[in-house]
């Protein structure tokens, strides 16, 4: 195993090689904002809110799909990079329906805690309440696309995890959605085995189990983080 050294925030860091920025940063106990990430399935850098600076390179980078490298010098919070990630979270809450007082999620969301954490109690951007749907036909789950965030974490845990492959991202712009199937009703998905885990990936309310009420959502990340460690080393049993 070779290791790289660098700076984070002028903190000096020695990471395994290969490993992101992201990993290596909360390895060290720094705290850098996400969305899209979850441990145990590829990251796309699909939120932008793990951007960060790094010295010599002009552009920001996102922290989870950047690898580490010798002598690299990190820096996660700035007041710039601090005030695009309010601006970022500003952009999700006026691009979507997200009425946090009648969600599953309420209490229990990531997209709160980071408004929380980022400092955003309003939004400058003018809110445009897209018409979207809900599809319940599902016998167990629903999806309410009004709160859906795009993060992919549903496309990403059902194709590397349970292998299904039932969920994927279609349309372009502000029409994109994620969809099951060829766009068909959850419910018609003869390839759904209904087994969760994309409602414990989702960091919003979009995904829920049916009969949840305002604030009542429970995820089970350990799950997850469970079926990952097994599959590497070959456990099977709980």
């Amino acid at each position: 195993m070779s290791v790289v050294t660098l700076k984070i925030n002028d903190i000096d860091v020695a990471a395994e090689a290969g490993k992101t920025v992201l990993e290596a940063a909360r390895e060290a106990g720094i705290r850098i904002p996400t969305l899209c990430h979850l441990d145990g399935v590829s990251d796309v850098g699909a939120c932008r809110l793990c951007l960060i600076e790094i010295k010599g390179i002009s552009k920001l980078l996102p922290a989870c799909v950047t690898e580490v490298s010798e002598g690299m010098d990190v820096t996660t919070h700035t007041p710039q990079l601090d005030e695009y990630r309010r601006m970022t979270v500003e952009m999700l809450f006026s691009e979507g329906n997200h009425v946090c007082a009648v969600c599953v999620a309420n209490e229990n969301c990531e997209l709160q805690d980071v408004a929380i954490e980022v400092g955003m109690d309003h939004s400058r951007f003018t809110y445009r309440f897209p018409e979207r749907g809900v599809d319940i036909s599902h016998p167990q789950f629903g999806i309410d696309h009004n709160r859906c965030i795009l993060c992919t974490r549903c496309v990403r845990v059902c194709d590397e995890i349970e292998g299904a492959h039932v969920w994927d991202v279609a349309g372009r712009g502000a029409a994109a959605k994620v969809v099951t199937g060829l766009n068909q009703p959850w419910g018609d998905v003869d390839a759904c085995t209904a087994c969760g885990k994309c409602v414990d990936a989702c960091p919003t309310g979009s995904i829920f189990r049916k009969g949840s009420t305002a604030s009542e959502l429970d995820r089970d990340r350990g799950k997850l983080e469970f079926l990952v460690k097994a599959r590497e080393e070959n456990q099977w049993t709980r």
